[in-house]
């Protein structure tokens, strides 16, 4: 079975390191925000073209610190978009915040700026107080329009980064264009780690000095809270010596990833009824999922699966039609392209580990699939 993603192929490739990495950190006797967190920040701040980086707990904690850093809570409205994974809604959620979808396009999958500046227009005593824009699959969303539509309404943009790392507009990495860029290290991620992690990239000072006290309890010097929204999100020592061993390959990682998205797509080229990823110029993008969309998508799915290619459907049910989050009042904007895809998408195989020949059998099982 070829799997979909496969995270033990990424420690398979890096053991010896991971290994003694992990064996500097256990001998170390130090395990939580010592040398190998604070060596990490920097160098993941820097490669992704930030100032300053704050590793936490999660992806999802990233988002809810940032939020919290902005003073954002109840009472508050923040935009998103429903084509996400949960994370991105809990973050909101648990921040205090009310989340409000708006739709996306559907050759991208990522936020729509005109759904965006309609929304705006129609949430009454400008209690929209930020927008969280997801860069899905690893393609950047339209984030310099978003921006500016943000900026003029003096609404903070908060990056949702979680599954794009690396990728870029122009000259500029995504997470360097909003207030915060926030990350997450989930094992199947472009940069996994061997647990739960995240990180907020920002740009200021101030920011890193009110993150760094938010992820402590609130703590300005030990045990002396300041901020009464301090929580505990912390990236543990382990993670950070296993993400360190990581970081330096991930551009190469990433290239891996678009050469095979290269491979898909020439392989399929010509198949009428498969919609291929769309890459929109200055865009690159890093696959951190290869997503086609196709009719009948179950049956091919199942198919797929008898003939030894592991498939996933990222995601199957739109946040805003699972029971936590379905109420209208969370959706009073239509979101037709957001439905029109949600049973459309199928995510292949994708990971740098996967051989181009692997490519090639995936591509003869999908047609094999569809002439049936």
């Amino acid at each position: 079975m070829i799997p979909q993603c496969d995270p033990k192929a990424a420690y398979l490739r890096y053991r010896s390191e991971i290994n003694e990495a992990v064996s500097r950190v256990l001998d170390s006797g130090w395990y939580i925000l010592g040398d190998e967190v604070s060596q990490f920040e920097v160098e993941f701040a820097s490669t992704m073209g930030s100032c300053y980086a704050v590793a936490v707990g999660s992806g999802t904690d990233a988002i809810e610190l940032s939020l919290r850093a902005c003073d954002i809570g109840p009472g508050d409205v923040v935009l998103t978009v429903a084509n996400t994974a949960v994370a991105t809604v809990a973050a909101i959620v648990r921040a205090g915040a009310k989340p409000l979808f708006i739709d996306i396009d559907e050759r991208t999958y990522n936020m729509d700026p005109s759904a965006l500046e309609m929304a705006i227009g129609r949430v009454p005593g400008k209690r929209v107080k930020a927008v969280v824009p997801v860069h899905l699959y690893g393609l950047p969303a339209k984030i310099e329009a978003i921006s500016e539509i943000a900026g003029h309404h003096g609404i903070v943009v908060i990056e949702d980064c979680a599954q794009a790392h690396g990728a870029s507009i122009g000259s500029g990495t995504v997470g360097s264009f909003g207030a915060f860029g926030c990350f997450s290290f989930y094992p199947t991620k472009n940069l996994g780690a061997m647990g739960d992690g995240g990180a907020v990239v920002c740009q200021t000072a101030s920011q890193q000095k009110t993150l760094l006290a938010l992820r402590q309890y609130g703590w300005v010097e030990r045990y002396i809270s300041a901020h009464p929204q301090g929580i505990n999100s912390r990236l543990d020592e382990l993670q950070a010596a296993i993400l360190r061993v990581k970081l330096p390959y991930l551009e190469a990682a990433n290239r891996q990833r678009r050469q095979l998205a290269d491979a898909y797509t020439a392989a399929l080229q010509g198949e009428d009824r498969i919609a291929c990823p769309s890459i929109p110029e200055g865009c690159s993008h890093v696959f951190h999922q290869y997503v086609i969309q196709l009719a009948d998508r179950e049956r091919i799915q199942q198919e797929l699966r008898q003939q030894g290619v592991a498939t996933a459907v990222h995601y199957p049910l739109p946040v805003h039609r699972q029971p936590a989050f379905s109420s209208p009042e969370l959706s009073p904007f239509a979101l037709p392209n957001t439905e029109r895809v949600c049973s459309r998408i199928l995510s292949l195989p994708m990971y740098p580990e996967l051989s181009e020949q692997d490519v090639m059998n995936i591509c003869q099982a999908l047609r094999h699939a569809l002439r049936r």
